[in-house]
Parts: structure tokens; sequence; C-alpha cells
């Protein structure tokens, strides 16, 4: 198909809809604010000159499980996944850990009496990974193309995921290790749908792990941009799009923008409904981010938890549980949630020998400038004494911190929006086609869509495909140019430009 496209933002989903856009053809160009592509999935050398650290997303359990991902050939561009000893621990006080192995059967083993009812959670998705994960990373106002597994998923996805685990697991470690993986969705465990989030993420680790990109998150970035280049698209750094008159005249526009930014940028342009039904968006609780830089292994007290590549500090289902109804209550928990990535478990490129990158958050209210390092360190300490005495370096990131790197993280919201009430089912509004703007080939493509956050690519791969149907049917119908805007474009330097 012939055309031009562009995309605002160069995130995972704007990339992914820049090169599902290109790969049909189209000339694209990505704008870009930061100097460097790649959203929250960008890595630096902050800590240190010879250690890595992952600005925003660390581990990627749908990064490795994304239809999109697995059909591109980033490996080409050099996107290796690399896999830890264990997926996920999760430590308790005074006994050992529970661990998400990738054995399904081995995680059984392990968890004693309550290992029969972990299978049953579980298996079924397991099996059926192939057939649940477009189903689950796509809109869910849909036909599914594989209704039986998931209604199978969707029958215990309902539950609260306090509920579920207190029912389906006699024992803390069983509890405690299905809440650290539900408590992803950033709401209180109480809540309907939250044991939907335990059950994806468990299952993920067993199905397709939990693995880190080799070298740093930005790796994946950097893949995605490559396959954009070799399909002769463009990503545009250093640019602040601030008229859509910047990116036109492009047949296609798509925005990689959460609803603030994009009523920002094209308010005037957009049906009055829509516009109102994007300022009632609500923004979800916040993340407080530290990276640590050690002169060793973290000294957790079972030895095991050092071959986690995901570490869930948060104690036991009661405890987790708490903390989350208090963030989202808008208290700060004296002992909060806090989830720390051991990347060198999987990449020890990440550091120089003998030390470690330690990368750790926790959940907080909304755009609070409350700072909550020292409960983080206490977290962690507490299930790994002497874990103080071992930090060189450290770097915390606060909400506006967050938000200041990148402008989708409206207050510290590093999922695009509150994935609660009927968000969870309408992002960003009610429509048929939730990646439309009204605005005739103008689509929405970040988070803030179906299926929401992650680095999976699929909401710019959703809005891509929309967009090409669109525009086929715009010209089947008005074979004159029809595109959003129509005023001449301005490119900055050649030397903004990444190929």
């Amino acid at each position: 198909m012939e055309g031009t496209a562009s995309v605002v933002g160069s995130g995972p989903n704007g990339l992914a809809a820049a090169v599902v856009l290109a790969r049909a053809g189209l000339r694209v160009t990505v704008w870009e604010v930061a100097e460097t592509p790649g959203g929250a999935t960008r890595s630096a050398r902050s800590l240190a000159p010879d250690a890595v650290t992952d600005l925003g997303s660390a581990v990627h359990p749908f990064g490795i499980a994304s239809p999109l991902f697995s059909r591109l050939p980033l490996h080409r561009y050099g996107l290796e996944w690399l896999h830890p000893k264990v997926p996920m621990a999760h430590p308790l006080d005074g006994r050992p850990a529970a661990l998400l192995e990738r054995s399904l059967g081995e995680t059984c083993r392990g968890l004693g009496r309550d290992g029969r009812a972990w299978a049953a959670v579980h298996r079924s998705v397991v099996r059926t990974w192939d057939h649940i994960v477009p189903g689950v990373l796509g809109p869910l106002l849909r036909i599914p193309e594989h209704p039986v597994a998931m209604a199978a998923f969707g029958a215990r996805g309902v539950w609260p995921a306090a509920a579920l685990a207190t029912a389906a697991f006699r024992d803390e470690p069983a509890r405690a290790l299905f809440a650290g993986s539900a408590a992803h969705g950033v709401l209180p465990l109480t809540r309907p749908l939250t044991a939907s989030f335990g059950i994806l993420f468990g299952a993920a680790g067993h199905a397709t792990g939990w693995p880190v990109a080799r070298g740093g998150s930005q790796a994946i970035a950097d893949a995605l941009v490559a396959d954009l280049n070799e399909h002769d698209g463009i990503v545009l750094t250093g640019v602040q799009v601030s008229d859509l008159a910047q990116v036109c005249p492009a047949d296609v526009v798509l925005l990689d923008l959460t609803p603030r930014q994009v009523l920002a940028l094209t308010e005037q342009a957009l049906p009055r409904s829509y516009a109102r039904a994007l300022a009632r968006w609500r923004y979800g609780s916040a993340t407080y981010k530290i990276d640590y830089l050690l002169d060793g292994p973290v000294p957790w007290a079972d030895e095991r938890v050092q071959g986690a590549g995901t570490v869930h500090v948060g104690g036991t289902l009661g405890q987790l549980s708490a903390a989350e109804a208090d963030v989202y209550a808008g208290r700060h928990p004296d002992r909060p949630f806090v989830l720390v990535a051991q990347q060198g478990a999987a990449d020890p490129s990440r550091a120089p020998t003998g030390k470690q990158v330690l990368w750790a958050y926790a959940h907080t209210p909304h755009g609070s400038p409350v700072p909550i390092g020292h409960r983080i360190d206490a977290q962690i300490e507490r299930f790994a004494p002497g874990f103080r005495d071992r930090v060189t370096a450290r770097l915390e990131t606060t909400p506006a911190d967050l938000e200041r790197m990148n402008a989708n993280l409206v207050g510290g919201d590093i999922g695009g929006g509150a994935m609660d009430g009927l968000q969870q089912v309408f992002r960003p509004v009610r429509k048929a086609v939730p990646y439309a703007t009204g605005v005739p080939g103008m689509f929405l493509c970040s988070s803030s869509t179906p299926p929401g956050g992650g680095v999976h690519g699929m909401c710019g791969f959703h809005a891509a495909r929309a967009a090409l149907k669109d525009l086929a049917r715009r010209r089947h119908t008005t074979p004159q140019p029809s595109g959003p805007a129509a005023q001449p474009t301005t490119h900055p330097p050649v030397d903004r430009i990444h190929q």
C-alpha cells in the first residue's frame, strides 16, 4: 500500500505501529522528543560508566510472548532474550522463599500440598498459551479466536486475587507467590479481575519465561528501529511536536500518547464527545524507582533467591494486599510491595565482575512527592540482612522524575492509565474501534488503548492495523487525499535521524 504515515512517540507501541505501517508499504516517519528512541524502554549508564541500568522497563514476560515481536526478525538486529535460572522468587519471613520455576512441575513440587492447586489454577493457561496470549493482548470487546481457552481463563481470572488465593491455596508460600504476580495490576487485590494478572504472569513464567534483553531494555527499541529503517522508515529525535502541522501532510497519523498529551496536541481537531471522554481519563497509582550498584550479590536470607531474575518483596498475602490497598487509597504503606529485578542473574554483562546492578520500584500514590526510598531499602533488608552495606551507588527516581523523563508517565503512572472499573475494558473510550479518534486518519496507539501497559507492542500493532483498514476504506470511497491535515512537513537537522 502506498502512502505516508507519521507516528508521534517512539515508545515500544509507537515503534511497533511504525514497523507494521512500513512493512505494509507506507513511508513512515516517527517523531520523538527525547534524544534516544524507546520511551520507557531505554537503558543508560546512570550509576557508573561500566554499569547498565534500565530507565523504565526491565523484565519482559510479555515481550518474549508478544505475537508481534515473535513474528518480527528482531534477533537479526541484536535482540536476544536471556533467562535467569528462576523467573521469579517471593521471599518470606523465617521460612524458605516461594519460587516460580520455569517448570510447572518443579514449581508444584516446591509448593508442597498446594502443588496440585497451583497446577489446577495455571495448567490450562500454560497448555493453551499460544491461544491465550493473542486473546488477552488485544481489545476485550471482540469475539476471541479461541473462545474455549479464553472462557476457561476468564472463569478464574474474574475473581479478586486475594479471594482466589485464599480459596485455592492452604499455605502462605503459594498464596504469596500468586499475590505478587497479581500485584502487577497495580490495584487492590480485593478487586474483581485482579486474579487474571496473577494467572497470566504465573503462566508466563512456565510457558515462555520472564527474560531480560541482553545489554539492556534499549535493545528492544533498537531492534524495532533497525527493522523500521530496513523498510525505509526513519525516527527523528529531539523534536517536540506541539502542532499537528509539524507531522503533516500524512495519510495516517498515529499518536503514542496518553489522553492528556492527545488533548494538548489535538483538542481543537477532535470531536467534542471524544475530547470530553478523554478529559475524564483517570491515571493510576505511581511508581517510585531506585537503581542500585552493589559490591556483590544481594545477601538474601534464602540463597536460592540470588538466581531469580525478579523478586517480589512484600511478605505474606495479607501484608501485600494491605500495602496495595493503602496505595490505592492515597496512603503510603510502611511496608510497600517492592518489585526487584536482578538482571545480572541472566545477563552478567550489566555490571563489572563482582558487582551487581539492582533495579527496584514500589507502588506509591499517584503523583506523590513523598520520598519512600528508605522504605524500599528496609523491605529489601528485611529479607536480605546486610543489603544496605552492599550498596556503593544509588539513584532514586520519583514519580515526577519519571514524568520528566517521559511525558506519558503522568504522575508516575507507568501503565498509561488506571486498569480499574470501565477503564479495564474501555480504553480510552467506549468505541467499537478503540484506537480511532474520530478524526479521519488519526489513531491512538499508546498503552492507554487495549491491551494496556507492558512492553509487547500490541497497542501499536492493533492501532496500525486499524489505520491501514481505515486508509483502504477512505481511498475506496474518496479518491483524493484525505489525511488528518495538509500542512507542509518541516524536518529537523539530518543528525537527528536514527538509522
